[in-house]
């Protein structure tokens, strides 16, 4: 939850390097919480458009910003550029290369992004 909490702290920060136990923890917690929302939704009848619920709505609007700005210091820390974000734009295609990146060890030591997060200590987002 810390690795969450931390990702929340810097809202919209894109600077810097991001290690990957740090990215996977917000997505599973954020992906938890966003399933939570979902059934109190539906618990309590808070469909406000087609099958979206107004909590999830918040919810997803709230974390929309810290998500790409994980995502931007996700690929820094492959001393790649936050524009690659967009290649999730191309069907398929692009997710999955995304996923292949996110999946993979950051460049050791520091590259033109910053430091290598693994040097530092521990909650190094």
């Amino acid at each position: 939850m810390s690795h969450y909490l931390a990702v929340l702290k810097m809202y919209a920060v894109v600077q810097g390097r991001c290690r990957r136990k740090t990215f996977w923890l917000f997505l599973l917690f954020s992906t938890l919480i966003s399933l939570a929302c979902s059934a109190i939704d539906e618990l309590f009848g808070l469909v406000i458009f087609r099958d979206q619920g107004l909590l999830s709505l918040i919810y997803a609007v709230a974390v929309l910003i810290p998500s790409v700005a994980v995502g931007v210091r996700r690929l820094h820390d492959l001393d790649r550029s936050g524009w690659w974000l967009l290649i999730m734009l191309i069907p398929l295609f692009g997710t999955l290369l995304l996923l292949i990146y996110f999946c993979l060890r950051g460049t050791v030591g520091p590259n033109r992004f910053g430091p290598d997060p693994l040097d530092e200590p521990a909650l190094s987002p």
